[in-house]
């Protein structure tokens, strides 16, 4: 599950959809698409054409994995920050309904601005 008390996942770095759509092929409903996935680590972060999965990989051996899902509708607040000269990430916070705001570190490969616009579209 998302550590609501650290309340960030760092170091997200861009992997193609497909390894998304492998990742979280198991909670993927009919019609739910892959549009950004993500991976720091073990870790996988998946944006679907309905919610956000977090795919968190415990333990030494990575057999027990903890998959958080997301849905758009939840989210009341999210904030983009690009990369820039010194500090190299973009970060995106994403307050979510009735469990507070979850920081997102990604790296300055992702189209940061092209996150923010899906995200608007989802949820406005």
């Amino acid at each position: 599950m998302i550590d609501f008390t650290n309340k960030s996942l760092i170091k997200l770095k861009p992997i193609s959809t497909k390894e998304g759509e492998d990742v979280s092929k198991t909670l993927l409903i009919p019609n739910e698409n892959v549009t950004f996935a993500f991976s720091s680590m073990r870790d996988k972060l998946v944006f679907t054409s309905k919610r956000i999965i977090s795919i968190n990989v415990q333990g030494i051996t990575g057999k027990k994995t903890d998959y958080t899902s997301i849905p758009y509708s939840k989210i009341q607040i999210f904030s983009i920050e690009t990369a820039g000269s010194f500090d190299l990430d973009s970060e995106l916070d994403v307050t979510i309904s009735g469990m507070g705001t979850i920081r997102f570190e990604l790296s300055s490969k992702t189209n940061i601005q092209e996150l923010g616009q899906f995200l608007s579209n989802q949820i406005l």
